[in-house]
């Protein structure tokens, strides 16, 4: 693929990421985007539900919660005051296989938000009060994830694809008696056992000196422990169908799911760029075949997607809709037929220059976006140890052949593949149910 000297492309390479590690092993990621008038700054952590046992699945999720409750030297409410008397906003997420802290404001302050970040995350106190209060507040997002069909949908997904054995086939919320049973002590514990330099990094995107950057990190993060990478294990693949019905639900939420590769271990690893390609060419945009036949031709559901979810030691080809109760089933049979006919082929190459024109899009506007390219960074530094280079990504990208995509289209519905997994949320008739174990199984 060539690239214009003035393109995104460009533009990324000339001006890339800057990269350093400190003595104590972690790492420093400087993202130069000199246009901003504001700089992002965040903490990415190695740990999340992934790193859980069952006894302390949603452990990382509380920690992040509790990180903001108090530090040895300031209180909640002067963690909160001091950031935004600055100006600054605030956040944390929890994933499956990190958590992070963000914070955004003027570039001035950075100093300051690099200091007010590691408070948080190295001098977090966990006061037994504040996690009293904090539980309730969970228990409300817990509720909130329970009274949803698609959040409850995608965890019915994901235990129908590992099992419940392992830690991709639990939720990062946890469960209700866990959130309740677990104290200060425990919290304690498990910041202690996986935050830990070599498990961090901390990434700024923004008009940055990346050398002062690092230099600041070094004073406020260089005495953190070393530590031993926090590893993972990979699931292997069950399948299945898995179904929740939900009082005053008035849709059927439909998800399937179907093995697909790994990011493998290697930068050059392109197993799962077929699948990436195949997903996009499937179900990414109005004019997809999925869209075009479910939603425009049929009127069978207002939101239907695919989607590939391409992690470091699994992946998921992901088919997602909501539709009526009553039309459930002929959804179900519908999505079946547009899937045969896609691996009966052939391959319409104007679909196909379509997905590669969406996927380039979408890898432009990546670039352009200070959360992504920061979480992006610490992800490949995470399981790769280094940074990808975006052009040579989207290289191996276009490289992808029609044949490769059509093998993915073909293998989907072949009789010998993995039992596929598939997940029915809200309301849930007992047909669509009986047609999903027909379909799929």
């Amino acid at each position: 693929m060539s690239v214009s000297p003035s393109s995104p492309l460009a533009l990324h390479a000339a001006q890339a990421p800057r990269l350093a590690t400190l003595a104590n092993g972690l790492r420093t990621v400087t993202i130069p985007m000199p246009w901003r008038q504001t700089v992002s700054l965040s903490v990415f952590i190695r740990t999340g539900s992934l790193h859980e046992s069952a006894r302390l699945n949603g452990i990382s999720h509380v920690v992040e919660h509790m990180a903001f409750k108090g530090t040895a030297t300031r209180d909640c409410q002067r963690i909160n005051l001091d950031a935004e008397a600055l100006g600054a906003e605030v956040n944390a997420h929890t994933d499956k296989d990190h958590t992070a802290f963000h914070i955004e404001g003027l570039p001035g302050d950075l100093p300051a938000f690099v200091d007010w970040l590691a408070d948080i995350v190295l001098n977090s106190s966990f006061p037994a009060e504040e996690l009293e209060r904090e539980r309730r507040v969970i228990e409300q997002e817990f509720s909130e994830f329970e009274d949803d069909p698609t959040s409850v949908a995608f965890q019915l997904l994901d235990r129908a694809c590992y099992g419940a054995r392992h830690a991709a086939g639990r939720p990062i919320i946890g469960s209700r008696a866990n959130i309740l049973r677990f104290s200060r002590e425990d919290l304690l514990a498990y910041a202690q056992a996986q935050y830990t330099a070599c498990n961090v990094v901390v990434a700024v995107a923004g008009p940055v000196d990346g050398e002062a950057f690092t230099r600041r990190v070094e004073h406020a993060f260089g005495a953190m422990p070393t530590g031993q990478p926090n590893a993972l294990t990979a699931p292997l693949w069950q399948g299945g169908l898995k179904a929740r019905r939900l009082a005053g639900s008035g849709q059927c939420q439909v998800l399937l799911g179907f093995e697909a590769p790994s990011l493998g271990e290697r930068l050059d690893s392109a197993e799962h760029l077929p699948h990436v390609l195949a997903a996009s060419l499937l179900g990414e945009g109005m004019s997809s075949p999925l869209l075009d036949e479910i939603r425009e031709r049929r009127g069978l559901a207002y939101h239907v997607a695919c989607s590939a979810d391409i992690l470091p030691l699994y992946g998921q080809f992901l088919i997602e809709g909501a539709t009526a109760p009553a039309q459930a089933e002929e959804f179900l049979q519908a999505v079946q037929q547009l899937l045969q006919r896609q691996a009966d082929g052939p391959l319409d190459p104007v679909a196909l220059a379509r997905a590669r024109k969406q996927l380039q899009m979408r890898a432009l506007r990546a670039l352009e976006q200070p959360a992504r390219r920061m979480e992006g960074a610490a992800q490949e530094l995470f399981h790769f140890g280094q940074l990808r280079d975006a052009t040579e990504a989207m290289a191996q990208l276009q490289a992808v052949t029609p044949a490769q995509v059509q093998k993915v289209l073909e293998g989907l519905l072949r009789p010998n593949r993995p039992r596929p997994a598939v997940a029915l949320a809200g309301s849930v008739p007992q047909r669509a149910r009986a047609c999903a174990e027909a379909l799929f199984s």
